[in-house]
């Protein structure tokens, strides 16, 4: 996938802005969406990103900016990851403060939001860096005017927005490593080692972990999840150490977790 940078969207004769009455604009611009469109979209810096794809030609990336402004209104509103995609679809405020009114067919999707946050995880475990919070950080400013104005949004500065944000991309990590893990010993005959766990091996568990998610359950979710990678960890036979899923786990685990001062395995706390 090859970075595409995503000009602002100017409206065109066919518009979905142009359909509206001059009252439900009035409303609009009553709304969080406009100053969310004038002052923090604009603002998005999406070259910063670009490292997260190939510089080969290929299938353009999903608007950075867009991604970003809905990871921020998605925090701001307090949604899940399917709730802010459906919203996108069929709510003119989220398409009106993401520039997308243009857009015949709104671009995200189900698991957009989750593979960017899998990208950005990726990027920071190899070189250090948390482009998500570098990007949110630079907003900071409008961020705090947006919220003094609008008193229907969820109160959070910033580096709030930006460790939510990041909690959800760790859940996913951790999620993804003790899920395979699980399936592999599924797979095996192993179900005895995983009783309690089936779950994971459920189609539909991820979307309920990760999708339905809102942010005051992460914290809680995590813990479950480590909870099971420290299980898992203790009861898988020598036949399985040289597995990738194995592997990954433990990398995964020791990066991702650490003893606090009574010995339970907690997140690992991330740097400032």
């Amino acid at each position: 996938m090859s970075f595409v940078s995503n000009p602002n969207q100017q409206l065109n004769f066919d518009d979905s802005y142009n359909n509206l009455t001059d009252r439900e604009k009035r409303f609009l611009d009553k709304s969080w969406a406009k100053p969310f469109s004038e002052e923090i979209f604009p603002a998005i810096n999406e070259e910063m990103f670009s490292v997260l794809y190939s510089d080969k030609a290929s299938r353009p990336n999903t608007p950075v900016n867009v991604i970003i402004g809905s990871l921020i209104i998605k925090e701001m509103l307090n949604m899940t990851d399917d709730e802010m995609v459906e919203a996108l679809m069929f709510d003119i405020r989220f398409q009106y403060a993401l520039h997308t009114t243009s857009f015949e067919e709104q671009p995200l999707s189900d698991r957009t939001l989750g593979r960017f946050r899998e990208r950005c995880n990726a990027y920071e475990t190899e070189h250090g860096r948390d482009l998500v919070k570098e990007a949110i950080l630079l907003l900071s400013d409008k961020i705090a005017k947006i919220m003094k104005l609008n008193p229907t949004l969820k109160r959070m500065d910033s580096m709030m927005i930006s460790s939510n944000i990041r909690k959800l991309s760790r859940l996913e990590l951790l999620y993804t490593c003790v899920a395979n893990m699980v399936k592999c010993l599924h797979k095996s005959g192993e179900d005895e080692l995983i009783e309690g766990m089936e779950h994971y091996y459920d189609d539909n568990d991820r979307n309920k972990v990760i999708y339905h998610n809102r942010s005051e359950e992460t914290s809680d979710k995590i813990q479950t999840v480590i909870n099971d990678a420290v299980k898992l960890l203790s009861l898988i036979e020598d036949k399985y150490l040289q597995t990738s899923e194995y592997q990954l786990l433990l990398r995964v685990f020791k990066e991702q977790t650490e003893d606090d001062d009574k010995g339970t395995r907690k997140l690992r706390k991330a740097k400032i």
